[in-house]
């Protein structure tokens, strides 16, 4: 039976991932871990262990020690919050991917997840329907860090034969979880503030289009690409994953069906620059032929499986 870790289990991401891997492969058998002390309700009962991927040592031992053999390393400083700390961001975005690939490389783990994103593209990529293949220019630290993250995969494929896979993740839309620090973020505030009843200042422009996915079909990429025979993974940088492409005005009036009193005002800040250096809208047919990739869901049903779930109370959770 798989013993898989997952750090970084407490983000966007990490908890959908968790409980879904859990149905899987069984309870005990993946383990939650974070840097918080405490894991959120949701991954109860199943193991959890405070972890930093930056205590290298203490990773290892865990990761040697319980036999663990995936690993899905969702540890990241995510776009905006890189952008405030950038040497700490580039440490623990880098670091924390080397401890994994040399466990691998070293023989103790058969098979790594690492999510790259659409930040390591840049203003010189090609706008609409990026291909896979393609000028990569990113401007962030967050990209510019995945970008490196994604030819480091590459070699230890190729030097070493690592079993890593990767996806470029596009802006993740989720009602199990707060708003993270990304550029995508806005998305998923505004349902919480739709539903609050309060008016909406959007960081972005209204036409600002990028590429966006519904938390489910992300979860659902991730593991068909991680139970993809390893014959049929053909890119061992990260693959381009796309779901729908919308702008923020898109949403706006889509939400407005359903809160027809709901208002926007556009006020774009920093992160309006790091917005206008990603894609509008990615090609991802090399996920498609190679392992399968088909998303389910489009801005209609999007919009109202967000309404029908948001649980505005978890906001006092952490006020």
């Amino acid at each position: 039976m798989k013993r898989i870790l997952v750090i970084g289990s407490c983000g966007q991401i990490g908890t959908e991932l968790v409980l879904n891997l859990r149905d899987k492969y069984g309870t005990n058998n993946v383990y939650a871990s974070d840097i918080l002390e405490n894991c959120p309700e949701k991954l109860y009962p199943g193991p959890y262990v405070k972890m930093d991927i930056l205590e290298k040592e203490m990773v290892r031992s865990f990761i040697i020690s319980e036999k663990i053999s995936e690993v899905y390393l969702l540890a990241a400083l995510l776009s905006a919050k890189a952008e405030e700390r950038p040497e700490y961001a580039w440490k623990l975005n880098m670091d924390g991917l080397f401890t994994i690939l040399d466990l691998a490389k070293e023989g103790y783990l058969r098979k790594i997840f690492w999510p790259s994103s659409i930040a390591v593209f840049g203003k010189t990529t090609p706008k609409f329907n990026t291909p896979q293949f393609t000028i990569m220019e990113p401007s962030t630290v967050y990209g510019i860090s995945k970008q490196v993250g994604e030819r480091w995969c590459e070699y230890y494929y190729a030097k070493y034969d690592v079993d890593v896979r990767s996806i470029r993740y596009p802006g993740l839309i989720s009602y199990t979880s707060l708003p993270g620090g990304g550029t995508t973020d806005y998305a998923v505030d505004m349902f919480y503030q739709a539903k609050l009843g309060n008016d909406f200042t959007c960081f972005l422009s209204d036409d600002t289009a990028l590429p966006m996915m519904y938390m489910d079909d992300a979860i659902r990429a991730t593991l068909e690409l991680m139970n993809a025979p390893k014959e049929n993974i053909k890119i061992r940088s990260s693959y381009n994953l796309s779901g729908i492409s919308f702008t923020p005005k898109d949403i706006f009036e889509e939400i407005q069906k359903y809160i027809p009193d709901f208002r926007i005002t556009f006020m774009p800040d920093f992160r309006q620059k790091i917005a206008d250096t990603w894609p509008s809208s990615i090609d991802d047919i090399s996920a498609r032929s190679d392992w399968g990739w088909k998303e389910r869901y489009n801005l209609e049903m999007l919009v109202k499986k967000m309404l029908d779930n948001v649980d505005v109370s978890i906001l006092s959770s952490v006020s």
